[in-house]
């Protein structure tokens, strides 16, 4: 099927007996230029969302076929859920996230959509009151079209979606991180746990990981040792892995030894 082509001239559009349109028909869809795996959707000679290639398949999106209102909606609503989908993605990959991180993270960016929509629609005040202003808007890039906002429907779509294709396992990025911290600098169980914890990690999960990966504290002390030595007296190098959540008796032991 061909989905790349000119610009088509809208037909009539039928209308309610209120005058207002309730159908409106696909005028074109053209290639999006930042994402290949993407078109733009336009409607009635306008740009109205993107889709990617799939959901034009889903939708059966073509020139020339007439939606409703309400299925112009649902597209509109599937866009967000592309786009918030392949950002959340791309971001997940840099590093394995725990699910608490993810969901973090899509609250934030929730948060800031909605305080970007606050901006610009002072922006629209700004402009109605300032005549000067408006005329030097476009030089001055003050934007006021409400972008759309993220809701919390596609959030929860966004981290099913993530953990049905096995991208959000607690498990998995506890292993992850266990093996992985501060390898060559030294770290304690404790202070692993601790911030597992604060990563959301259950307490059955930390226990399975710890067991499977057992970590040898003295050998962790001695890594720190071998880096702080020149740098502290031996009370405050034990004072030191104390706090990193090592043991006192076993610190103290093993300073010595490096006397």
């Amino acid at each position: 099927m061909e989905i790349l082509t000119n610009s088509h001239k809208c037909d009539i559009i039928k209308t309610s007996a209120t005058g207002v349109a309730d159908s409106f028909r696909v005028t074109d869809i053209r290639q999006a230029l930042k994402n290949e795996n993407r078109v733009n959707i336009y409607i009635e000679g306008e740009f109205e969302f993107s889709l990617d290639i799939s959901q034009v398949v889903d939708f059966g999106v073509k020139i020339g076929k007439v939606f409703t209102a309400k299925e112009i909606a649902e597209m509109k609503n599937a866009s967000e859920f592309g786009k918030l989908y392949q950002s959340t993605l791309e971001w997940f990959l840099l590093r394995p996230h725990s699910e608490k991180e993810l969901r973090d993270h899509l609250k934030e960016k929730q948060f800031k959509r909605t305080l970007e929509n606050r901006k610009r629609e002072l922006n629209k005040e700004k402009l109605k009151k300032d005549p000067e202003l408006k005329k030097r808007q476009k030089e001055l890039k003050i934007r006021t079209k409400a972008l759309p906002e993220i809701t919390g429907e596609n959030i929860k779509k966004v981290i099913a979606r993530l953990k049905e294709r096995g991208y959000v396992d607690d498990e998995k990025f506890a292993k992850f991180f266990v093996e992985n911290k501060n390898q060559k600098k030294g770290i304690s169980r404790r202070r692993l746990e601790l911030e597992l914890k604060n990563k959301g990690i259950s307490a059955e999960i930390i226990e399975k990981v710890f067991s499977e990966n057992p970590r040898d504290e003295a050998e962790e002390i001695k890594k720190i040792i071998t880096k702080k030595r020149k740098k502290y007296t031996d009370e405050k190098l034990v004072s030191y892995l104390v706090r990193q959540g090592f043991d006192y008796q076993l610190s103290q032991s093993l300073v010595r030894e490096t006397d």
